[in-house]
Parts: C-alpha cells; structure tokens; sequence
C-alpha cells in the first residue's frame, strides 16, 4: 500500500512511497493537518543518493511498529532537499544550533507553526553509546510536546529570530578594498593543507568555489600563492580515488585527508564547478593533467548523465547491489582478470594491493608510474567495458535548473577555450541544456520552475536557480555570441531583481515575495558546497552591467557585497564565489568588442588566455538579425576599411580599434 509520496516526481520521496509511513510531501495538506490535529510535524529531509538515508529508511522507515510509532503521534512529512533548498536550509540551521552538527538524512520536529524544537540527523533502531534510538527519540519527543507545549510555543519568537538573521545584516560602513581579498588569501593560506591539497582534514570536500577565487586571483599575478593552493589541490584530487579513473568524474568527498576514498555519490554540480576549476587551471598553468581531467569529466557527464531532452540528470548514487562503492573498486584478481597482459602496468599506477583500501578492494587512484597515452586509453577502455556489466548505482533522473545552469556554464567555457570538434560538442551541448531550460521548466504563466521528472516541471523556481541561470546564459552568450542569450539573461536578471532583491537592506533572498512562505524568509550567504544564490545574482548583474552599460546592475549587486564583503575576507572558505564577485567588482573594469565577419584571429587572441575580469562581446559585420536584440556594448562598433575590428574598453569608453591580432594582445596584456 502506497502513501502520499507516490503521485510525486522526486525519486527520493518516491524511494518511500511504499513505506508504511503515512509520509506526505511538504505543502499545505501537511501543514493544514497539524494545524487542525495540534500535533507536532516530523520532518525527514534526505536526497536520493544519500546513504545514510537509505540506512535509516531500511532500519526504520520500512519497519511497521516504528511506523506506528510515527504515524499515531506526528504528521509525517518527506522533503527531498535537492527539491526544496529553502525547508532544508531553514531546518539544517536550527538542527546544527540545537546540536553543534548537521548532515543528512536532517530529522527535525516542528510545533504546527513550523517551529522547530528538536532534531539531529541519523538515529539507529537500537540505543548505541551517546546515541538513542529511533524510537526513542519518538517517544521522548511526542511525550514532551503533550507536556510542555505551552513551554514550546513560548519560545518560538526567539527560534525565529534567529532564522531570520541572515536578511538582517545591514550594509557594512566600511569600503570595499583589495586589501580584503589579501587577507582572504592570507586566511586561507593559514588553512591549506600542503602535503594533501585542500583545506583542513578529513572528510575532505571539493572546495569547488574557493579554487575558483584562487584562479582568478591567480590569473592575475601568477607569482603569488593563490596558483600554489588552486594547483596542488586540482592535482592531488585528479589523483586521488575522488577523481574516478575509469569513467572520468568525481565523487561527493572523500572520507580521508588524502582524496584516497571517497563516498561514492556523484553529483552533477560539483561535477560542473570541478570541470570549470580544471580548465581554469589548465589555462593559467598548461598543465595537460588539468585539461584532460576537465574534459574526462564533462566526457563523462555527456555520456552517463545527459537525458534525451538536452537536460542533465541530478546524481549518482553511492550504493548499487546492495554495496557502497560496489561499482566502482577492484580487487588485484578482477584487474587481472580484464587487464590481462597490461595489468601489472595498471597495478603499478592505480597503486592497486592485494589488501586493498576499501573492504578487501582498490579504490583506482593515480599516484604509479603514468603508462603512454595510448596504453592508459587502453586500460581506462577495457576496465570501463568491464564495469558497465556490474549492477548500475541508482541514477536520480530529476532535472534541477540551478544544477542544469552550472553544467551549461562549463560546457561553453570549455567549448569557447578549446575549439575543435570537441570543442563544438560542448558548445552543442551547453545550447541544448539551456534550450530545454528555457522551454520545458516553465509554468503556466512563464515563470521559471525548479524541478523537472517524466515529463512533468513543478515548484517555483528559488533565487539559486535565477542567479546560476543568469551567469549560466552570459556564459554561454560569451562563448556563442548568439545574442538570443544574452536577451534570455536580460530578461532573466529583470526577474530576479523584481522577485528577490531587497530594497531596503540589499542583497538578495533566497526565496521570491509571492510564492508560500515558510517561517523564515532568508538571504543564504554561504558558498558551499555550492555558490550561493545572492553570490550568484551579484556576479553576474556586475558582468551584465559591463555588457549593457546601465548603472542600476552594478548598483544592486554592490549592495549585496556591502551586507558580506568584511565577512567574507575573514571566512572564505565559506564565500568563495563572493570574493570572486568582490574581485570583479574591485578589479579594473575592461571590456571588448568585436565586429567584422573575419574576427575568428582576434577571438582567438582574447581567448587565448584565461581574463576572468574581462567580458566579451561580438557581431558580425552586418550586426545582428532582424528580432534579435542588441548587445549595448556593441553598438556604434564597426568595422575598420572592411577589416574585423576590436574595440577595447573600460566602462564603455574605447581606445582606438586595432585590426591586428599583434595590436589587441598588446593592449589585453600591457
């Protein structure tokens, strides 16, 4: 007998369809419920690949006297967080208040008010050393909200005090000054893991965002120590067992300080935040590593996660066959077995053993002695080929547009940097993925929707989705210069100021004025694992500002940095894709324009390195096509005696054009 969970589209709530919980998806049927019933909501926030949550699903969930337990004293309700950032980070925060620690799955209680007043995250079925059991958290829980719900309610205004300080912040004073991004870099210096890459120990995260602000500061004087830590950890992590190296992508994290085991979830943005570090790496440093660890990657995502409508599924899981990591280690005897007469070689460089570094088998890293090219592709093709006969992870096949946006950025990065047939097949990839963007995760009414599964988009789309779409198009409009993109991010900034700015305190909040509110609406600052929607939307309208020239872009994406810019420099680890707003903003302000139908030789000079300060745009001679609209930086730029011209210019004031490829490389790089 199936529950509410069955007529949803997220292959997580559906995973507990069959539960014998009476699970309801968040929304007004469960919130109306409590109301009515005045009893406490139990809240269980997870996602599909998450392997603790299938833990606690098969231990308890599935379990018909604890569902019992659940479905007498609470309303019971399912949220896939990956569907609903705003409930998960409202309730992850209240968690990691109540008990020093967060994580998933998130198992929080709320008053019929939606005000939280117990949680934590996994619970065993049976009592462990300082740790109670399902159970009898259920009874402890219920028991005192009969006895004390009074008590309870009385404290709410406090709890929501507290969930609200985010969109409390006022402006800071102070002005905004290189010398902040100085000490973001000096802080995280003081935190960098030399031996190992990254920051701090184990488990260890991608820090996809502060790599990305490293490079950038990097790209600009390569001499200092941000090209050391961006570098060294980018190569310790294509390395390590995190970078899987036989299909090409990485996992979630690792589980030691080394990259060495990771915990086997692949997800489809850090897949497209890593890829973006890795070329920007490649193209400060060429380093070959780099770039072909970019290109194995979005390699891998064209091949196992991009669906038939242009779109990209959400992840991977950890487990299949019952196993965490099953599809993924090798035993000596398996990698002989495939390998045959190359496998010594591979044993060698995979630093495979008999022992092995995951139950008894080898998570593939690539510390050896690196084989030739062609015998590498040999291996990585035959282990491959071996592999896709194993039981296959569960793929969550749910489209999010926030995800989908940071792949299409990647995707034209990498297509504009490289060129080529490879380089067209990202390009074609990255229009595709925005097409469907643009069309299928609409509503009724032309607003843009968060989620998408079976043919079906829901869910109003939150700020994250707005802000990675906006830089998504820009990115794509630069790569292209297909000025359809460039109207679409136009349009799509209009919206986000309209629906998310704050006019009274700047900044930006996470979650739009005329959808459902919850009991917090919230600015979220932070830049992990994922660029944060305010940090997003304040990028990209600065980038847009360069390329339309108006004022009021930049005007509201420097009140956001004026609420976190002094936060920021003291906590990068946490705003990573800030300070790259922050540095934008503070750098020189350049801009180029091309115009001539022969400019392929002057593009190829502005591309030819990596100027993350510097924003692009191009026509051809003839301008744009009727319905099409203009690119401001554009106008008034022709030609020079028939010749493609480069305009380059600060604040929309141009020196004079150069038609020599020679000429424009002098001017980008005095």
């Amino acid at each position: 007998m199936s529950n509410a969970l069955a007529d949803e589209t997220s292959p997580y709530l559906l995973q507990h369809s069959e539960n014998p919980v009476d699970w309801l998806p968040w929304g007004p049927t469960a919130l109306a419920r409590a109301r009515e019933q005045d009893r406490p909501l139990l809240v269980s926030i997870g996602y599909s690949a998450c392997h603790w949550c299938h833990v606690m699903e098969h231990e308890s969930f599935e379990d018909a006297e604890v569902a019992r337990l659940m479905n007498d004293r609470f309303v019971c309700v399912k949220v896939d967080r990956e569907e609903r950032p705003d409930v998960d980070a409202i309730y992850m925060e209240a968690v990691q208040a109540m008990t020093g620690h967060g994580g998933w799955p998130l198992n929080v209680f709320l008053s019929p008010e939606q005000v939280p007043y117990f949680g934590g995250t996994y619970f065993p079925p049976e009592a462990r050393p300082g740790m109670p059991s399902w159970r009898q958290v259920l009874i402890a829980v219920s028991e005192a909200w009969e006895e004390r719900k009074e008590e309870i309610r009385a404290g709410s205004g406090r709890i929501i005090e507290h969930l609200n300080a985010s969109a409390s912040l006022s402006a800071s004073p102070e002005p905004m000054r290189v010398q902040e991004l100085e000490q973001a870099v000096a802080e995280l210096a003081s935190q960098f893991d030399s031996r190992h890459g990254g920051f701090g120990g184990a488990p260890k995260f991608p820090p996809s965002c502060t790599l990305e602000f490293l490079l950038r500061r990097a790209a600009e004087r390569p001499d200092g120590p941000e090209a050391g830590m961006a570098l060294g950890t980018l190569r310790s992590m294509a390395a390590g067992g995190i970078h899987d190296q036989v299909g090409g992508g990485f996992a979630r994290y690792a589980v030691d300080a080394t990259w060495t085991v990771p915990h086997f979830e692949k997800m489809l943005y850090d897949n497209a935040l890593l890829a973006g570090s890795y070329l920007h790496g490649w193209q400060i440093s060429d380093d070959p590593l780099l770039l072909r660890t970019c290109t194995e990657t979005l390699d891998w995502v064209l091949r196992e996660m991009q669906a038939p409508d242009g779109g990209f599924y959400s992840a991977l899981d950890a487990d299949s066959d019952g196993r965490e990591g099953a599809f993924y280690v090798w035993t000596i005897a398996e990698l002989r077995e495939v390998l045959g007469d190359r496998a010594q070689e591979a044993i060698a460089y995979f630093g495979a053993t008999e022992e092995g570094n995951f139950e008894g088998a080898n998570v593939l890293e690539a510390r050896g002695p690196e084989p030739a090219p062609e015998v590498r592709s040999e291996i990585r093709g035959r282990l491959l080929e071996a592999r896709e006969r194993r039981p296959r992870p569960g793929l969550d096949d749910k489209r999010l547009t926030s995800w989908n946006a940071l792949m299409v950025r990647a995707l034209a990065e990498a297509g504009a940097a490289l060129g080529g047939e490879r380089g067209e097949r990202y390009l074609a990839a990255a229009g595709g993925a925005a097409e469907f963007l643009l069309t299928a995760m609409r509503g009724p009414d032309g607003e843009l929707l968060r989620t998408y599964k079976s043919g079906r988009a829901r869910i109003g789309a939150f700020l994250e989705d707005h802000a990675f779409l906006f830089e998504a198009l820009l990115g794509l409009y630069e790569a292209t210069f297909e000025e359809r993109w460039f109207a679409e991010a136009r349009r799509l900034a209009a919206t986000l100021v309209e629906r998310f700015a704050d006019p009274d305190r700047g900044g930006f909040f996470s979650t739009p004025g005329d959808q459902d509110q919850l009991i917090a609406r919230r600015k979220e600052l932070q830049d992990s694992p994922l660029p944060s929607g305010f940090s997003s939307a304040a990028l990209g309208l600065l980038r847009l500002a360069r390329l339309a020239g108006e004022a009021e872009y930049e005007r509201q994406a420097v009140a956001a940095l004026r609420l976190v810019h002094e936060l920021a420099a003291r906590h990068p680890l946490a705003f990573g894709h800030l300070l790259q707003a922050l540095s934008f903003y503070l750098a020189p302000a350049r801009e180029l324009a091309v115009v001539g139908d022969d400019a392929g030789p002057l593009l190829e000079v502005a591309r030819g390195r990596w100027r993350p300060d510097l924003v692009v745009a191009a026509a051809s001679a003839s301008g744009p096509r009727d319905g099409e609209a203009t690119v401001p930086l554009l106008e008034g730029r022709t030609p020079v005696n028939g010749r493609a011209a480069a305009y380059v210019c600060e604040r929309f004031a141009c020196q004079r054009p150069v038609t020599e490829p020679a000429e424009l490389a002098t001017l980008l790089d005095p």
